[in-house]
Parts: C-alpha cells; sequence; structure tokens
C-alpha cells in the first residue's frame, strides 16, 4: 500500500518534479519513507520484525544495489571496463583507501567509546559511493545538459566498482575486532577477503556475463528468443548472478557489475534492449521501494544516545567532515592521472558527487551479521561497534540524500539567479556606462562610441562593402594607415556584406556578441572591429 501509493502519487507529477525542480525520487522516497515511519504516521515499522529485522534489510538493500550494478554494467559504451582501466584503478583504489583511514580518524576523535579499529569498521560502511543516488543525479537532465559525458561515465562506473570493494575494507576491520591474533585476521583478510570474495565475485560474474551473452546470440540466429525476453534477463540475469555469489560466499556486488559489463562488452544486448523502457520502470519502482523502506527505517530517536557518546553536535561535525575530507582531497591530487578527469573543477565536482545511502545501508547491516547482539550497557569493543555502528551510518546516509539529492536543485537555482543577474548588469551597464558602481565593473564591455563618430565608421563600412563587392579587393583609409582586404565578401540576402569563416578567424578580436560586449546598437560591433584593426 506504502510503495503503490508513493509510485502512483510520484507519477502524476513526475515531470514537473524531475525535468524542472530536478528532484529525484530519492529524496522524495525518504521523506515518503518517515512519513509513514514510526515517528510520524506508525504505517510502516521495519525495526519492529525482531530478529529477522537486519536479514530482511540486508535482502532489501543486496536486491536493489544488484540490479543498479547490473544495469550500469550493462549501459556503459561497449568495452568501456577496458579501455578506461587506468583511470578507473587510479580513482577508485586511492581514494577509497584514503577516504577510509581519514574518517576513520575524524570517528576516533568524535567518539572516544570505539577505538581505531572499530572506528575502522565503521568507516568501511562509509567509504563506497552509492550507485543508485550517483545514477540518479549523474542520469538526470541536469546533469546531462550541463556534466561532459566522460564524466558522467566515470563516475557511474567508479560508484558501481567500489561499492563492491568496500568488502576488504570491512572484513579487516571485523577481522581485527573479533580475531585474537592479528595474523590470523591479516591471512583471513588477504585468503577471504581479497581472493575468494573479490576476485572469485570477479571471475564468477564476468564468466556467468560471457556465457549468456554467446548463449543469447546463439539463440537470437536461431531464432529463438524474441525482445521481450531480452528485456526480462535485465533483471533475471541480475538475480541469477547475485544467487550464485552469495551461495557461494563471494562478492555478490561485484559479480553483478562484472556480468552487466559481460554480457554487454560485444554491444549486441545493448542493440536488442534499446528503446525499451520496462527496464527504467524496474529500476523506477525498486528505487521508490527501497528508499521509503530507509525513510521509515532510521532510527532518529537513537541520534541522541549520550551513553554511547552519540550527541547530534558530534554526528553533524562528522558529517561535514567526511563531505570535505573523504574525496574531494585525493580527487584534487590524483585527477591529472586520470585521463576522464580534465581540470580540477571536475576534480572538485567528483569529489563532491560521492553520495552514501543504500551501500552504506547494505555494508553496515552486513557487518552487524558477523557482530555480537550488543547488551543494554554493552563494556567490549565488539559489542559498542555493535550498538553503535547503525547509528552513525544511518545519520550519514540521511544527510548524504539531503545533501547530495539537493544538489542539482541548487545549482540549477544558482544558475538561473546568475544568469538573470548578468543579464540585468550588462543591460543596466549598457545604458549607464560612466556612472555604473564598483560591484559591475567586472562586466565585460567596450567603451561606447560617440555618435559622430558612429555614423563616420558605419559609412566607412558601407564603402567597404561596395569597394570589396565590386572589386574584390578595398581599402579603408584613416589617417596614413591603409587596411587591404584579400577576401572576397557577398551578399548575405539582407543587403550586409558577408566576411569569409576564415577571415573572421584570423581577426585578433573574439566575436562573443553584441549583448555579452554591452553594445546596444547593432552596427556598432562591426565598426569597432574596424576602427580597432585600422590603429
Amino acid at each position: 500500500m506504502v510503495l503503490g501509493g508513493f509510485v502512483v502519487a510520484f507519477s502524476m507529477v513526475s515531470l514537473l518534479v524531475k525535468e524542472r525542480m530536478y528532484i529525484n525520487e530519492v529524496v522524495l522516497g525518504t521523506a515518503f519513507g518517515v512519513i509513514m515511519g514510526p515517528h510520524c504516521a506508525n504505517a510502516f515499522d521495519p525495526r519492529s520484525w525482531g530478529s529477522i529485522s537486519n536479514r530482511i534489510t540486508l535482502e532489501v538493500m543486496r536486491i536493489v544495489l544488484a540490479t543498479g550494478l547490473f544495469a550500469i554494467g550493462v549501459e556503459l559504451p561497449q568495452s568501456y571496463m577496458y579501455k578506461h582501466a587506468k583511470g578507473l584503478m587510479i580513482m577508485v583504489i586511492p581514494t577509497m583507501a584514503f577516504g577510509w583511514l581519514v574518517v576513520a580518524a575524524v570517528i576516533r576523535g568524535l567518539f572516544p567509546v570505539l577505538d581505531y579499529i572499530s572506528s575502522l569498521a565503521i568507516a568501511a560502511c562509509l567509504t563506497p559511493t552509492d550507485p543508485i543516488i550517483s545514477a540518479a543525479i549523474v542520469g538526470g537532465k541536469f546533469a546531462i545538459k550541463h556534466v561532459p559525458a566522460n564524466l558522467r561515465r566515470i563516475l557511474s562506473a567508479e560508484s558501481a566498482a567500489n561499492d563492491g570493494l568496500a568488502y576488504p575494507f570491512l572484513s579487516i576491520s571485523i577481522y581485527l575486532t573479533i580475531e585474537r591474533s592479528r595474523g590470523r585476521s591479516f591471512e583471513l583478510w588477504f585468503l577471504v577477503g581479497w581472493l575468494y570474495q573479490v576476485v572469485l565475485g570477479v571471475v564468477l560474474g564476468a564468466a556467468m556475463g560471457v556465457l549468456f551473452c554467446h548463449l543469447m546470440k546463439y539463440t537470437y540466429r536461431r531464432g529463438f528468443i524474441d525482445r521481450e525476453s531480452y528485456v526480462a534477463q535485465y533483471l533475471a540475469l541480475a538475480f541469477l548472478t547475485i544467487g550464485v555469489a552469495s551461495t557461494l560466499g563471494s562478492d555478490d556486488l561485484l559479480a553483478a557489475f562484472a556480468a552487466g559489463s559481460a554480457i554487454s562488452w560485444d554491444g549486441h544486448f545493448n542493440t536488442q534492449i534499446e528503446n525499451e523502457v520496462f527496464s527504467s520502470v524496474i529500476d523506477l519502482v525498486l528505487n521508490c521501494a527501497c528508499f521509503i523502506y530507509i525513510g521509515a527505517w532510521l532510527p532518529f530517536t537513537a541520534f541522541n544516545s549520550p551513553e554511547l557518546g552519540i550527541t547530534p553536535w558530534r554526528l553533524i561535525v562528522l558529517f561535514l567532515a567526511i563531505l570535505v575530507l573523504r574525496r574531494i582531497p585525493c580527487l584534487l591530487l590524483l585527477y591529472k592521472w586520470i585521463p576522464e578527469i580534465t581540470s580540477w573543477k571536475e576534480a572538485l565536482f567528483s569529489g563532491h558527487f560521492g553520495p552514501m545511502g543504500v551501500g552504506a545501508v547494505f555494508v553496515s547491516t552486513l557487518a552487524l551479521t558477523r557482530l555480537p547482539e550488543p547488551g543494554e550497557n554493552p563494556e567490549t569493543q565488539p559489542e559498542l561497534l555493535a550498538a553503535t555502528l547503525q547509528t552513525i551510518v544511518s545519520f550519514v546516509v540521511l544527510g548524504s540524500i539531503l545533501i547530495h539529492g539537493l544538489s542539482i536543485p541548487f545549482f540549477s537555482f544558482g544558475k538561473k539567479v546568475h544568469s538573470r543577474t548578468i543579464s540585468l548588469s550588462r543591460t543596466w551597464t549598457s545604458r549607464n556606462a560612466e556612472n555604473a558602481p564598483d560591484w559591475v565593473l567586472w562586466t565585460r564591455r567596450v567603451p561606447s562610441t560617440p555618435r559622430v563618430e558612429l555614423q563616420d565608421g558605419l559609412a566607412a563600412q558601407s564603402q567597404v562593402a561596395l569597394e570589396i563587392g565590386t572589386h574584390g579587393t578595398g581599402k579603408v583609409r584613416d589617417g596614413s594607415e591603409t587596411i587591404q582586404s584579400q577576401d572576397p565578401v557577398g551578399d548575405n540576402g539582407l543587403g550586409a556584406a558577408t566576411i569569409s569563416q576564415d577571415r573572421a578567424a584570423a581577426s585578433p578580436h573574439e566575436p562573443l556578441g553584441e549583448a555579452s560586449m554591452g553594445l546596444e546598437e547593432s552596427g556598432q560591433y562591426m565598426s569597432r572591429r574596424l576602427f580597432d584593426g585600422a590603429s
């Protein structure tokens, strides 16, 4: 009922909300979940299901993540992972490691009851970039219009890759927390965390993707499969991949992403599902369901737990520190080695858009399944970690949904205000150039030409057009200097001479347009160019 009501209501105004206000289902779904959850309407409470609550949360997040990761792998251009492996490796591994260590240090300083190892476990939950929120933001109309395609693709691929790579960061923290021997912890981390989970997950997902890619091409050539079945594979293959990987205990998220990348490696699968909207409908419904669930799942009452050292001001300081330190410094240092990021502004944008959401909830819930159940008065580090983990993670997730989900609307609003301000200031300045205040002097404009001089310039311009149109060459005299025109000029049908593109390109002045230079009259721009060239 809750999901159906939200999807119906959201669909009624989706064009207004998404295309004009740039607000996606992530923010609205979370807000709706909070309203329908135990803290408002109390119609839906995921935490009231007792001992199976964490298991249900884990599987809901797993399904939504796997479907989103498989979709990102399919929608990336042909052989994208191979062609952009260098940029991805530099962007993913150092950035994740840097953010993991720095965020852990901040958590250790703000929450004294936790040691650094427990802080590393919490930081591991906040390390991955959420692919669901990233896809909703990077794939929106505003981003498509203003963000370069290479940057959008690398952000999507990075969010998918680092979600699965959160396993090794979490596993070493958990092993160091629950194992007595550090040597045994690192042994398990290498054998289980890296080889069995990460490497096997990638190999398994890629093998399944390649296998089904060839199988579908064979059935297509034989005429055994129709177009609708290709679309059904979009969801079924994602479920099959995570089912096999999770049954084997491997990294199911990386397996789903690898399968999606492999199955579309040669572009055949993409061609068959092109222009199909069913996959988009599935993504919309799953995303709405997931964030409604997260909104109702958020533990608002636990955000003020002084007995565990958790207070609102500490959580706010932690969130602000994560926004500034988790990704931005590392990407600003490394962007010169990432071919897909061409400037520090793009590096800053990439560092900011590292949202935390479904992936953080999934990893934190997975961590709880490996920790002991905390008592009423937790004393040991494993118990303290289990008692504080989801509270800290859920607050950061809530802040990330609000900040990253509303960044595009704020950027759009600021862009519109800036555009209108510039337009008004240029108009005012062009009419009041002599009495302009200091705060509008930065606008680019050309000194105004006196009326008599302007009329002489227009007459000279007309004479140039007549002479060039008749003889192919022309001269304009200004004192003792002469300008020789070598380019033939034609008529544009409106009685005005047209200059060749080669001559226009060779001009020392940029043709930025009359309005952008603060000129008010139409002939002033051409006469200005002629006078500048003559001088």
